[in-house]
């Protein structure tokens, strides 16, 4: 019979003096976690600065008056010689002092843990938010200012000049890397951050800029032979030049050849072997606009045309034959393209009323029947000057009255026209064609409606409006010897497009100008002011939108006319005596701090 081994018995002395120290553990463990339960567990640090046994609220106080007043400061980024301040908040980043004290509140019953917040210490990280939408916003802002586009290379053809300006690297901002390093340093000291860069070359390289500045070379070199039909025609090289361009296709400089030039300088020579088209285009049939079918010619085709050439420019002579064969030559805008551009309505129409007069009557007429006919397609601007042609002799034109410097009224070329001009823009304005470039005349002219008429000058500004509607519009004159009528046909945006025009403020009474010259003419004085007019559009009754366009005029003088005096000065070429003062710095009404160049409006 095996023994069984026996563990010694412990004496009740014994068991007694290890429960009292059970005892004093529990009590020392328990005294500790009472020591630290509340606040921030002691020898807790952030970022250098010491929270331990600090409440909760007063840790939050600190954190934010500490780290927090460093956090929100601005940040400075440069490269090279700008520079852009940011507040770190506007990017999304943000100190979250809750957060931060809330890793010191923490609590467990773990004993190493409670014993070592008595004696020792721990360091707890910031907690930083950041908004990824709004910092990747304001790193995108600043790339913008900071980012330099590569200029690419740029081939220029001229008759007697081939010039290739080249391209030049630019520079981008590295964006994430930018976001990550203003991140990080929203709690250091402030210092300028360098935008990190990176170099952009240009996509179209110097060797693939040289071979195209040598192709244009040999382009224009010599001329081209093209044989249309048994008829044998040349098109010289100064033609070639001003077809040839070269536009860039990714990363190479392609050449392109306009057909419509090249055909042009041998029109002549194919008309025995063309027979011409026609675009399509509108007429006005019982109140509704109809398209006038196009119809397709025959002979060379601009395509074609340009395609052959093409493909002989890199050849030396004599290798630089054509042959093109004849086939229909399609009109610019088909029958079917007119269909689909959404004229199928009157969309405004407005009467610019005006007194008789013969110079009027020819000028007006004239801008009415160039500007008669007009398609303006979606997106594309009407300019009035260009539309009217310069105002010469030449081009239908004759003498009548303009404002000249000063505002004093004078005869000139094309005068008048600013009536057609008046109502090619109030028909636009009714129309809800964008506003591009108006001006009203320097002065109030009472025919006109305050704010709502338009004036032109040659070389010096321009009427201009987009058609900014997803349709076409096209544009109809009607002239008697005392009216212009212009209608706007399309599809309607809006219901209804009113006026309303405000009260003339800031009246300004007319200057009295004496003059002793012997070719004055008196001219009662126009009190200048100030005037808003709102373009209200409306849909079901209701508007909804309104737009307020201000015009300032200027006050007329009043010219006075009065015989020389003999103690005036007298003018050393015309023999005449004076003492008229003009302000020649009369700027368009609706830009009163335009330049200081004296105003001719054809009024």
């Amino acid at each position: 019979m095996s023994e069984h081994l026996k563990m010694p018995e412990l004496s009740r002395q014994t068991l007694v003096i290890i429960g009292a120290c059970i005892a004093a553990i529990v009590v020392v463990f328990l005294g500790a976690f009472v020591a630290t339960k509340d606040g921030v567990r002691a020898g807790t640090m952030v970022d250098g600065i010491n929270l331990g046994g600090l409440s909760e609220a007063q840790a939050i106080a600190v954190v934010e008056e500490t780290l927090g007043a460093t956090s929100t400061k601005k940040f400075e980024v440069v490269s090279d010689d700008q520079a852009v301040e940011l507040r770190p908040a506007a990017a999304g980043i943000v100190l979250n002092a809750q957060a931060t004290v809330d890793q010191g509140m923490a609590r467990g019953f773990n004993p190493f843990t409670v014993i070592t917040d008595l004696i020792g210490s721990r360091e707890i990280e910031p907690v930083i938010d950041v908004d990824p939408v709004a910092l990747a916003d304001q790193v995108a802002s600043i790339a913008e200012t900071f980012d330099v586009l590569p200029t690419e290379p740029v081939l220029t053809v001229m008759a007697k000049n081939i010039s290739l300006s080249k391209g030049t690297e630019g520079v981008t901002v590295d964006q994430e890397q930018l976001a990550q390093t203003l991140v990080a340093a929203v709690l250091e000291p402030r210092v300028p951050i360098e935008a990190p860069v990176t170099t952009a070359p240009p996509r179209v390289s110097e060797e693939v800029a040289l071979a195209a500045e040598k192709l244009a070379q040999n382009a224009v070199a010599n001329p081209v032979r093209v044989s249309v039909d048994g008829v044998n025609i040349t098109i010289e090289p100064n033609v070639i030049a001003r077809a040839l361009s070269f536009s860039q296709q990714g990363s190479q400089l392609s050449p392109e050849l306009d057909g419509a030039i090249l055909h042009a300088s041998i029109a002549n020579e194919l008309k025995g072997a063309e027979k011409p088209g026609r675009d399509a285009t509108f007429k006005i049939v019982k109140g509704s606009p109809v398209v006038v079918p196009s119809v397709v010619g025959t002979g060379v085709s601009d395509a074609n045309l340009a395609t052959s050439v093409l493909g002989v420019l890199d050849n030396p002579d004599p290798n630089r034959s054509v042959v093109v064969p004849v086939g229909s030559r399609d009109p610019a805008l088909t029958t079917e393209a007119a269909q689909r551009l959404g004229i199928t309505e009157k969309i405004s129409s407005f009467t610019q009323q005006f007194q008789y007069a013969a110079y009027r009557v020819t000028n007006i007429g004239q801008a009415a029947e160039y500007v008669n006919g007009t398609l303006l397609l979606p997106g594309e601007t009407f300019s009035m000057n260009d539309t009217i042609k310069e105002r010469t002799v030449k081009n239908g034109y004759t003498v009548g009255t303009i404002i000249g410097p000063g505002g004093v009224f004078e005869d000139a070329l094309g005068g008048g026209v600013s009536a057609a001009t008046t109502a090619v823009w109030t028909a636009a304005f009714f129309a809800g064609m964008e506003k591009t470039d108006t001006r009203a005349h320097s002065l109030y002219i009472s025919r006109y409606q305050p704010g709502l008429e338009a004036t032109v000058a040659w070389g010096i500004f321009d009427m201009k409006f987009t058609n900014d509607t997803s349709n076409a519009v096209f544009i109809t004159t009607k002239m008697t010897n005392s009216s212009m009528k212009v209608t706007f046909w399309g599809t309607k945006q809006f219901d209804e497009i009113t006026a309303e025009f405000g009260e003339r403020t800031n009246i300004r009474e007319p200057q009295r100008v004496v003059n002793r010259t012997k070719k004055c003419k008196p001219q009662a004085g126009i009190p200048g002011f100030t005037i808003t007019v709102d373009r209200v559009f409306k849909n079901d009754g209701e508007v909804v939108e309104r737009e307020p366009m201000t015009t300032v005029y200027r006050a007329g003088p009043e010219i006075v006319c009065k015989k020389p005096k003999k103690d005036k000065p007298v003018d050393e070429i015309t023999g005449e005596t004076f003492d008229n003062t003009v302000d020649p710095d009369v700027a368009p009404a609706s830009s009163p701090s335009a330049s200081s160049k004296p105003e001719k409006t054809q009024n």
